[in-house]
């Protein structure tokens, strides 16, 4: 299956060139230059990943990631944040808006192309707990397609390889990422986990160190999944050290 990507920016040259590169990779590209194109373009073309500049004339990329994932046709969709500041507040609004991963400008073509394939990989089904990445891409060349498998935990019941959560006889709409990370929780349930390695386990490339991605995530999951997310049942912070599900 051909999978469709859309790419936002405002630099015609920078478009030509993502687009270039994904298209030689084998993907289905559409393009849009600014902000209301963009919505416009993703909910009629319905792409299975969004590659989004934050800097945009009119709606800036935060407005529309925003907007993408209130409406139902778009919620679910991976997005890839541009941004050519590299600060880190960009990168936490990035996420906070709802943006799944991030890359910072310049990057290289394989960079963005190892992203993108981690994005969907992970959308079509997770990596099965302690299988390498090269691994799981051997599974996808062969076309091999994991043992559908269930995860309860308390209220949860989690479909992994149909990537799906639902909490207290509710299916719940989440993110690419929020799914790893909470199925990721779950598998080590009981367990301290600290924040780098959930950085490593769940992103697993070019986080080190970047823990307030962890934290954004977790605040995400639980606003979805605790009845009081002020006080968390679930996903309880261990002070000084990181997370540990409880069920």
């Amino acid at each position: 299956m051909v999978r469709k990507i859309l790419v936002v920016d405002d630099e015609a040259v920078l478009i030509e060139a993502i687009a270039y590169n994904l298209e030689q990779s084998g993907y289905l590209v559409v393009t849009a230059m600014d902000g209301m194109s963009a919505l416009d373009i993703a909910r009629k073309e319905s792409p299975d990943l969004i590659v989004l500049d934050i800097m945009l004339p009119g709606m800036d990329g935060l407005e529309v990631c925003r907007q993408l994932r209130r409406d139902d046709r778009t919620a679910t969709v991976p997005i890839i944040m541009l941004t050519a500041k590299g600060e880190e507040i960009d990168k936490v609004v990035g996420l906070e808006v709802g943006a799944d991963d991030y890359v910072t400008k310049p990057f290289g073509r394989r960079e963005l192309l190892a992203r993108v394939r981690a994005l969907l990989r992970r959308v079509d089904y997770p990596a099965p707990h302690g299988a390498s990445t090269s691994a799981q891409d051997s599974a996808d060349n062969a076309g091999i397609v994991p043992p559908r498998s269930m995860l309860t935990a308390g209220p949860l019941t989690i479909d992994q390889a149909g990537r799906r959560v639902n909490c207290r006889g509710q299916d719940l709409e989440l993110q690419p990422k929020q799914f790893d990370l909470l199925t990721y929780l779950v598998r080590n349930r009981g367990t301290v986990l600290t924040r780098d390695q959930l950085l490593h386990n769940v992103w697993g490339y070019d986080y080190a160190g970047d823990t307030r991605t962890v934290d954004v995530h977790v605040r995400w999951l639980r606003e979805k999944l605790e009845e009081d997310p002020a006080n968390p049942k679930l996903i309880q912070t261990v002070r000084g050290v990181g997370y540990v599900f409880r069920s």
